[in-house]
């Protein structure tokens, strides 16, 4: 007496090695599977590099080209001064920072008359910039509060009289 455990009188190999058959309904979950998560996977990389975009660095790119010259002719004309014009970041008494920025001249007299800006931009994204409230101490000797996280900078120094720029610098700081 045989005990057959497939049933009905089948061949166990014969039954295993079948292939399955496709059916209609298979191939079109299989391909909407398919499809959805190559578009989930695309519209949540979309999303994410909007959210995170910081924006450009000019405005327009037109005007930028248009005023290189310019920039180029003031940038010689501030080399030709001779200017010296230190920034540095101490610790404030209050626990804070501060901004600490001495302006002279060639002869290392200090320069009076000047309005003083100073911008802090992420490199890495634009929508972080501070700009510090800076005020003249004495001539020559500007002071400013700065309350920023702890990373990478590029500090933006303007000396201007009389609402024109005579000085600018860019420079990458840590604040730690």
């Amino acid at each position: 007496m045989s005990i057959n455990l497939v049933g009905h009188g089948e061949d166990p190999v014969t039954r295993s090695t079948a292939p399955r058959e496709w059916q209609g309904w298979m191939v079109l979950v299989f391909m909407l599977a398919f499809f959805g998560v190559v578009i989930g996977v695309n519209a949540l990389m979309a999303h994410l590099a909007l959210s995170t975009f910081g924006g450009v660095d000019v405005d327009s790119s037109y005007r930028a080209g248009q005023n290189f010259e310019h920039d180029v002719a003031m940038a010689e004309t501030q080399d030709e001064r001779h200017w010296r014009v230190d920034g540095k970041i101490t610790a404030a008494a209050d626990g804070g920072k501060a901004l600490d920025i001495a302006a002279r001249d060639s002869t290392g007299t200090a320069l009076a008359g000047l309005t003083a800006t100073a911008q802090f931009t992420r490199p890495t994204d634009r929508r972080l910039d501070h700009t510090v409230a800076i005020r003249e101490d004495t001539p020559g000797h500007f002071h400013g509060d700065v309350a920023l996280p702890a990373g990478q900078w590029d500090l933006i120094i303007e000396l201007s009289r009389q609402g024109e720029r005579q000085f600018r610098s860019v420079n990458r700081v840590v604040i730690r």
